[in-house]
């Protein structure tokens, strides 16, 4: 890639990793990170996450440097509430570990944290993301994080000093911000009775325990839980529990050499683990804090903000079902991590991938501007892959409508695709995919009910009687006329030519003020003996659909 071109965030801050790695571990390779929590939908919120650093890791890659992008899976949080479409007897479950809660009912996965990794390890394929992940149960319950438990235990005192000094620090009020938290237990403390390790009971299984002595020299650790079991450890041994949140990630940071991950707002707000992990990883640990831009929130179209634990949330999967992987990467790389962002489940994806071909085509004549056509190149493919396209790119809301007006009929479809462009008529369904298939599901699941196009069955009798001189006239034109090119293009001329002809004009006379009036009464004519009502699909696109005899029909020919 020309690297002129790349006055973009991405180069821009692959430019500070790289430089922050030279500095501090200068020959070994650099190391992006994010977390991922699988409480419960893992969204498009969520996603920024990932791709973030993502982008920049795959920026690293591209100039031929050494980079892992790692994914923690937080699957040893405890699970903290029953989300909304579950059984309330979930209930029964909270304060375990996410990985020895059930799956949701029905589910194949082994447990609650495996079901909402699943989609999101399938999305993140499709996307074309490089990472390295990491089970934090794993890595707690292997011993992998042995030592540092334990020298946090030893440091205890400096760890309750530090958090401290941020205690009395107004909380955000952001609904997310409990996220910031997931252990719920981070800033508890008392005259010298503050723990960073919080113990799952043996017996019960949930976090609902309390430490009540410690020894240094031998490791010697005592715990009482709710549920009224007790006992006595040697946390050297001992692996049922972790760190609490705001000293596990500073840990993870130190132990992986983390030197790049990002955070949400609510990370980033004084007080917040971001903040007081930079003085744990320092104070405790011995570690540099990441560099870490703060990243805005991802809405949807029509949708509050997102929160997983809130109930269902539009997700990856979600997303990739009704748009292109490099779409969907678009979204992500072209808006700096600051700045904030919708996703369009709603009628805006018709613009959304307007914008997109729009952007294609400028980048094909070589006419995009530096930055767009390398956000274009991130999205449509990685340092290692080319993600997959639509060899035809037709309108996403003409395939929209055509997936409609035939409700799914793939003979139909083809049918009509075939008109799109005479001169080189689509001959298999293939080449339009897979964006026809995103069109049809986005159709089925998210065209909002007024909006669905059905052609009448029978001419309307009643409108066809009341027609006047005028009218009568402009529809004879139009059948008269109406299969010398049957192609899209040809349809488009002739529906905004049948007024000018009407008037004496040629079809390609520039319209005047009268004519556009003419000309919408027209297509509102056309729309209610198609389909019955004043609007529609684009006319040409709904002729095509329709079909020559059925339209002479419709038009009482």
């Amino acid at each position: 890639m020309d690297r002129s071109t790349e006055a973009d965030w991405v180069s821009r801050l692959a430019d500070e990793v790289v430089a922050e790695a030279d500095r501090r571990a200068p020959g070994k390779p650099v190391v992006c990170a994010s977390g991922l929590s699988p409480s419960g939908p893992i969204h498009l919120g969520n996603l920024r996450e990932v791709m973030t650093p993502h982008l920049v890791a795959d920026e690293i890659r591209r100039r031929g440097r050494e980079c892992e992008h790692l994914i923690s899976w937080d699957d040893y949080d405890r699970f903290r509430r029953v989300p909304a479409g579950i059984d309330p007897s979930w209930a029964e479950h909270i304060g375990k570990p996410l990985t020895s809660v059930p799956a949701p009912p029905g589910s194949a996965h082994a447990n609650w944290a495996e079901h909402f990794k699943a989609s999101m390890i399938e999305s993140l394929a499709r996307l074309g993301v490089d990472y390295r992940g990491i089970s934090q149960t794993e890595a707690y319950t292997s011993g992998r994080y042995r030592d540092q438990v334990l020298l946090a235990m030893r440091e205890r005192g400096r760890i309750d000093e530090i958090l401290g000094r941020f205690r009395t620090k107004k909380k955000p009020l952001d609904a997310e911000a409990v996220d910031s938290d997931p252990d719920g237990s981070d800033d508890t403390a008392g005259a010298g009775d503050y723990y960073p390790f919080k113990p799952y009971c043996t017996t019960c299984g949930r976090d609902t325990t309390t430490i009540t002595a410690y020894d240094d020299a031998s490791t010697e650790m005592t715990y009482t839980c709710a549920c009224g079991h007790g006992e006595t450890v040697l946390l050297s041994e001992f692996t049922n529990g972790k760190l609490v949140w705001k000293v596990d990630w500073p840990m993870r940071w130190a132990y992986e050499g983390v030197m790049f991950e990002p955070s949400g707002v609510d990370h980033s707000s004084p007080g917040s683990s971001f903040e007081v992990g930079g003085h744990i990883v320092r104070e405790v640990f011995d570690g540099v804090r990441p560099i870490g831009p703060m990243y805005a929130f991802v809405g949807i179209t029509g949708m509050a903000k997102m929160s997983s634990s809130a109930g269902a949330v539009p997700t990856p999967g979600d997303a990739l079902r009704i748009m292109e992987p490099a779409v969907l990467r678009w979204l992500y790389s072209r808006r700096k991590p600051n700045q904030s962002f919708k996703i369009a489940f709603d009628q805006e994806i018709y613009r959304l991938y307007d914008e997109w071909d729009a952007l294609a085509q400028r980048v094909a004549q070589g006419t995009a501007n530096g930055a767009d056509a390398t956000a274009y190149a991130r999205a449509v493919r990685t340092a290692e892959v080319v993600l997959p396209s639509t060899p035809r790119p037709v309108p996403y809301r003409m395939l929209a409508s055509i997936a409609d007006i035939t409700t799914g009929d793939e003979a139909q479809m083809l049918r009509i695709l075939a008109g799109v462009d005479s001169a080189d008529p689509i001959k298999e369904l293939d080449e339009v995919r897979p964006r026809v298939d995103c069109a049809e599901r986005w159709v089925e699941a998210y065209m909002p009910a007024d909006q669905h196009t059905r052609v009448l069955a029978e001419p309307d009798a009643e409108l066809l009687s009341s027609l006047d001189d005028e009218q009568r006239h402009l529809v004879a034109l139009l059948l008269e006329r109406l299969e010398d090119d049957w192609s899209l293009d040809g349809l488009s001329t002739l529906v905004y030519g049948v007024p000018k002809l009407h008037a004496g004009l040629p079809m390609d006379a520039q319209p005047t003020p009268e004519l556009k009036v003419m000309q919408r009464s027209f297509f509102v004519l056309l729309y209610r003996s198609l389909v019955g009502r004043d609007t529609g699909p684009r006319l040409p696109t709904l002729l095509l659909a329709v079909g020559p005899d059925r339209v002479r029909k419709l038009l009482g020919a």
